[in-house]
């Protein structure tokens, strides 16, 4: 699949879409504002999404062409896996190079109005087209149709839910704004805050961090995990006497959740090879 052919794909989709949503944001988020920030926002979200549908519908396919090819036969047509001297260019490298392009053009030139879109869009497509083989980077080896290739779903899903909290008006830690109203106010909120955080640490300890990231920015996700039980072999689990009940029940609820969990994930980026 080539980037050219990726991105304005992607480009042409967002631009059917993103104009009338963004004329519909005001009635949807009629509390938060339809600030420019807040298009902005819902441009990389939509840009994010329609990325990664595409691209994982490229590559399921790409590898159904390939199961179906005669053995050394080298897939021809507008979608196919990218060879420069012998080597698989992954999609994650044109999705790098274009994060890094924004990068620069946003500390070089500070875009503003329509660019600011343009900018954030061009941002969603190389961040699904880079998270869409985290796996990859996280085990320094390609294993996206593996089982360990789940995890690019799971970090796809995560940013989704991350920049869809911001786009509702989320504000992790009071980066944004601080608390208003009287002193006990301020204190309740600074109180929630703080528990937020330890959850979430917490979350880390129990083998949970996609619980942890989207708990940052979601109150109260990251308190159900901290009070559930720990997954086997965290560090939270080590407290666990081998063979109790608690330790018996992490292995069953483990054992339970991988299986729902992999479901959702396969239906979404397609089953590993057998």
């Amino acid at each position: 699949m080539t980037a050219a052919l990726t991105i304005a794909a992607c480009a042409a989709a967002c631009a059917f879409v993103v104009d009338g949503a963004a004329q519909v944001l005001p009635q949807v988020l009629p509390r938060a504002g339809a600030t420019p920030e807040r298009v902005s926002l819902l441009w990389l979200l939509l840009a994010f999404v329609v990325t990664t549908v595409l691209t994982r519908a490229a590559t399921r396919y790409i590898r159904h062409r390939a199961d179906r090819a005669p053995a050394g036969a080298r897939p021809s047509g507008p979608i196919r896996d990218i060879l420069i001297n012998g080597v698989h260019i992954h999609h994650q490298v044109w999705g790098i190079l274009l994060i890094l392009l924004v990068g620069l053009l946003q500390v070089a030139y500070r875009p503003s109005g329509a660019w600011a879109d343009v900018a954030a869009a061009a941002f969603g497509v190389g961040a699904a087209l880079t998270l869409d083989q985290f796996a990859l980077w996280l085990h320094l080896e390609d294993v996206y149709w593996s089982p360990q290739g789940r995890t690019s779903v799971t970090a796809l899903i995560t940013t989704a839910i991350i920049a869809l909290a911001l786009l509702l008006g989320t504000d992790p830690l009071g980066l944004v704004s601080t608390p208003r109203g009287s002193g006990a106010v301020r204190w309740a909120v600074t109180g929630v805050l703080v528990v937020n955080v330890v959850a979430a640490v917490v979350c880390l300890l129990k083998g949970k961090p996609w619980l942890a990231v989207v708990g940052m920015f979601v109150p109260g996700i990251a308190w159900v995990g901290a009070v559930r039980l720990a997954r086997p072999r965290s560090r939270w689990a080590r407290r666990y006497e081998p063979g109790s009940p608690r330790d018996l029940l992490a292995e069953e609820r483990e054992r339970r959740h991988e299986a729902r969990w992999n479901s959702v994930v396969d239906f979404i980026g397609g089953p590993p090879s057998r």
